[in-house]
């Protein structure tokens, strides 16, 4: 009887073995930011942990599982403090409700980002984006959009993030936003 016992308790514990071994992605990503003057002086630097839209995760699920076609261009946006509510998983670029894209910088489009390959389920910028700032502001977040224009509402809305506190800038200033995605 207790080696009937032990056969079964042995099943048990392999099939709840086997059932806990399940994999999930998560996709996410983040944002670091930093600020420097006009002499080169880092005024300030935050990260931000980001959302991935619906659009942006169905956008990635599309084109690497079903390989349909697909940009490989993707650009970096500002995300004002003025009328800042919330960024949101339904948020796409031509509806964000909750917020205003920044776009008081001297680069005449959003600044066109480029990849280092992929390692450990992750996928980082290989050098930072730079904004030239050309007026005072108050900057709320970030944003990664398939579409270079300034203000543009077509395009893929692949994520946005914000600071726990908005940062500010002052003509002259440098924004440096590096990005790295995960799941």
């Amino acid at each position: 009887m207790k080696e009937k016992m032990n056969a079964v308790a042995h099943a048990i514990a392999h099939l709840h073995d086997v059932a806990s071994h399940t994999e999930a992605a998560h996709a996410s990503g983040r944002y670091t930011v930093q600020c420097h003057d006009a002499d080169g002086v880092l005024l300030w630097e935050e990260p931000i942990e980001n959302i991935v839209t619906t659009v942006g995760g169905n956008f990635a699920l599309d084109t690497v599982l079903s390989g349909s076609a697909y940009t490989a261009a993707w650009y970096i946006g500002l995300i004002t403090a003025t009328s800042f509510s919330a960024v949101a998983l339904a948020d796409t670029m031509s509806s964000h409700a909750g917020w205003l894209e920044s776009v008081n910088y001297s680069q005449s489009t959003r600044v066109s980002t480029a990849w280092s390959s992929a390692a450990s389920k992750s996928k980082s910028l290989s050098a930072g984006c730079v904004f030239t700032m050309n007026a005072t502001d108050t900057i709320q977040g970030c944003f990664l959009t398939s579409i270079s224009t300034k203000s543009g509402t077509t395009g893929t809305l692949y994520s946005a993030g914000t600071f726990a506190t908005p940062q500010p800038v002052v003509s002259g200033n440098t924004l440096t936003v590096s990005y790295s995605a995960s799941i």
